[in-house]
């Protein structure tokens, strides 16, 4: 399928789920995470959830972030540039909705995209390639851009994998991982 379809399709999945759904399944993302090879590194990116896009709920990894001392950066998105500020999150951290409903921190302490170990991407669908499909603004490729090679990056969706993404580019950055609720996905060795 192409992009444009998938986008379509698995929106209108995503607003079938109930809102007690979205928590179950996303309670099991975060649990099922644990499992990554991922808990060695220090600085890790994570988006706030898009509660009017029924996304993800990444409140619960936050948790675990949290309990695990991790250094935790936030994106707050600038349009008119089209790319991501990205800030440490501490207890300070005011976070507001902005026009589009993403939560995000007014300011803070600015953290360099090449000090980023890993990164969790939001997603409305992936294939067995690891290559995903987002909200087509490209956002998170033009900032993955920036980060060091190495980085590690997790797509997390309520939903398998789709086959095959027709219509990929060659600037598009595939996943290493996706967490579904029943799985993860290693596309590293692909």
């Amino acid at each position: 399928m192409h992009k444009s379809d998938l986008r379509k399709k698995y929106k209108d999945l995503r607003f079938k789920l109930e809102v007690e759904e979205i928590e179950k399944l996303s309670l099991e993302i975060a649990n099922r995470s644990l499992e990554l090879p991922i808990w060695n590194y220090r600085y890790y990116h994570i988006f706030l959830s898009i509660a009017e896009q029924k996304e993800v709920n990444t409140e619960y990894l936050l948790h675990i972030l949290n309990g695990k001392d991790k250094e935790v950066i936030i994106p707050k998105t600038d349009f008119e540039k089209g790319e991501m500020i990205n800030f440490l999150l501490t207890d300070q951290t005011l976070i507001k909705k902005n026009k589009w409903n993403i939560p995000e921190p007014q300011d803070g302490i600015e953290i360099d995209p090449k000090k980023l170990d890993i990164i969790f991407i939001p997603l409305l669908a992936f294939d067995e390639k690891g290559h995903r499909v987002g909200y087509g603004k490209g956002f998170y490729d033009r900032f993955l851009a920036q980060c060091k090679p190495d980085i590690m990056k997790i797509g997390l969706s309520f939903f398998e994998p789709v086959k095959d993404i027709e219509d990929v580019f060659t600037s598009d950055i595939p996943l290493n991982y996706c967490v579904t609720p029943d799985s993860i996905y290693n596309f590293k060795a692909k």
